[in-house]
């Protein structure tokens, strides 16, 4: 019912109401109004597409390690005939324990397996077929390789994939597509069913030329794996749930966005250039992998030596650096162990992240921002919470603001050449474009790197600067931008050779002694 010409229904105070009353009544009214400021603003909308829980844990755990091993570790091949007498599988010293402590000590989530590789030999004791470690001498024929992995890492507490290949050299029924299928998907049940939690499934599209040409039910292979595991991310050129980055470099594009179209992409014919950039107008969430080996082969050779631990920091600003996951290939060796020449890479790949990231050089800056949501005295979406470890806490700008800067005092000269950006992407990926800058003695801005996307985390290298007052500047963002974490870092082991056009080199001796300025909210107006 509407009310028209509604009367003041006020009670006016008697006058002869006591002055203690008054106080007393000033006081609860002074009371509710102060209760009412201190309600807490919500935070702003997701922005879509937003990633599930098991992509989340996914991402937040930045690396795994994959583990080739198979026949071909025996035979020096990579890409086996399926035609193989079982009885070369015999790794003597076989210890996954082993396995996953060097992945847990090294720094990496989960272990991915290849349970089934091309040559269609099963490292489990399948019910499909004899050719399998039932057939071997290894263990008596009583062995089980994803048994024992599946064990050791729960124990270890790190999660557990497998990979399980769509193309089988060996399986007769290949080529017939019901029948294969059938095959192939009674043989994924057997592994998402036997042991235990299943972290991620990785497929791929791999067929040499002139195979025999079938189609794979990938969509009904999906559906049974979420049936059976649905805290499983599924890998594949298209996803579901993430995709890979088009490359074995171990490379992600500079710009890397997580939103994807799924429908864009198909299994087996990858367009590369997508797949490296993903999709700023993609209606998927499906972040990027990056697969590479530590030696130049994925499975263990003789003659092959690991990449140097300094490349594999190189790696890991391309990839983790650039919104993906870090998939490293680690071939246990004929043994059965992972080689001690890799271990001693992965442990100095391991200090030297160690030395770089353990200290963000921004922890006791002063932070302002060129707005907060909720006003800066009373928010939780205050600027400091970008030095504050973890992704739901976050800086959050006023609404329908085109001025989104964050401003450090670091309080003394600080020297580095590594910045870290991190976004809340349950929240969704946001932030296109964006520059820092540092303050020179004549009160100059200079640009000292920029990019693009940021993602989960962005890592930009660049010559060493020394300064105490930076801005960040979000320059594009899909909507009101939100940054989780930000971090300067110094990285005194990389050679920067060749500098990207994302990165604008400063002159160190214009930007090393620097005036005092205390910034206050009317100065970061003119700044």
């Amino acid at each position: 019912m509407i009310m028209k010409n509604k009367k003041n229904t006020h009670t006016p105070i008697p006058s002869s109401i006591p002055r203690l009353h008054l106080l007393l009544l000033s006081l609860s009214l002074s009371s509710t109004s102060c209760s009412s400021s201190l309600l807490k603003k919500p935070p702003p909308l997701p922005i879509l597409p937003l990633p599930s829980a098991p992509q989340l844990q996914w991402q937040l755990g930045h690396m795994a390690m994959f583990l080739h091993f198979g026949p071909n570790t025996f035979t020096d091949s990579e890409w086996g005939t399926g035609h193989v007498d079982p009885s070369v599988f015999n790794p003597t010293n076989l210890n996954a324990t082993q396995w996953v402590q060097v992945a847990k000590d090294s720094g990496f989530s989960r272990v991915i397996l290849t349970a089934k590789h091309h040559d269609g030999f099963c490292l489990w004791p399948t019910d499909y077929t004899n050719y399998s470690v039932s057939s071997s001498p290894w263990r008596n024929g009583g062995g089980d390789v994803v048994g024992e992995l599946a064990k050791a890492a729960k124990d270890a507490g790190i999660g557990l994939g497998l990979y399980l290949s769509p193309w089988d050299r060996h399986e007769q029924c290949y080529g017939n597509t019901l029948e294969y299928n059938e095959f192939y998907m009674g043989q994924m049940t057997e592994l998402l069913t036997r042991y235990g939690n299943i972290k991620e499934v990785w497929l791929d599209g791999a067929k040499g030329e002139g195979e025999k040409d079938m189609d794979y039910f990938f969509d009904s292979w999906f559906s049974l794996i979420h049936q059976h595991q649905p805290g499983a991310v599924i890998f594949s050129d298209a996803g579901p749930d993430t995709r890979w980055v088009g490359d074995e470099a171990g490379v992600a594009g500079s710009t890397c966005w997580s939103l994807f179209n799924r429908s864009s992409a198909k299994i087996g014919d990858t367009d590369f250039q997508y797949s490296r950039g993903g999709d700023p107008f993609g209606h998927d969430w499906v972040p990027a992998e990056c697969d590479v080996s530590i030696r130049p082969g994925w499975f263990w050779h003789s003659s092959q030596v690991p990449k140097s631990a300094r490349t594999l920091l190189e790696l890991y600003y391309k990839s983790v650096g650039r919104n993906c996951l870090l998939l490293l290939n680690v071939p246990p060796n004929s043994s059965g162990l992972i080689s001690a020449e890799d271990i001693e890479v992965l442990k100095e790949f391991s200090e030297l992240r160690r030395s770089i990231f353990s200290q963000n050089l921004a922890k006791d800056a002063k932070i302002f921002a060129s707005s907060t949501r909720g006003s800066a005295n009373n928010s939780w979406f205050n600027p400091y919470n970008v030095i504050e470890e973890g992704f739901h806490s976050y800086w959050a700008p006023e609404e329908n603001q085109s001025n989104w800067v964050l401003y450090f005092d670091l309080q003394e000269l600080v020297s580095f050449n590594i910045l870290l950006v991190e976004e809340p992407i349950h929240m969704g990926q946001r932030v296109i474009k964006f520059h820092l800058q540092i303050l020179n003695e004549n009160g100059e801005w200079n640009k000292v790197t920029n990019g693009t996307t940021v993602g989960y985390r962005r890592l930009l290298q660049f010559p060493i600067v020394k300064s105490r007052n930076l801005r960040f500047v979000i320059e594009k963002s899909r909507a009101e931008p939100l940054i989780s974490y930000l971090g300067l870092y110094m990285d005194p082991f990389s050679i920067l050779s060749n500098i990207s056009d994302s990165t604008t080199q400063t002159s160190i001796n214009s930007s090393q002694i620097l005036p005092h300025i205390d910034f206050n909210h009317s100065q970061i107006a003119v700044l």
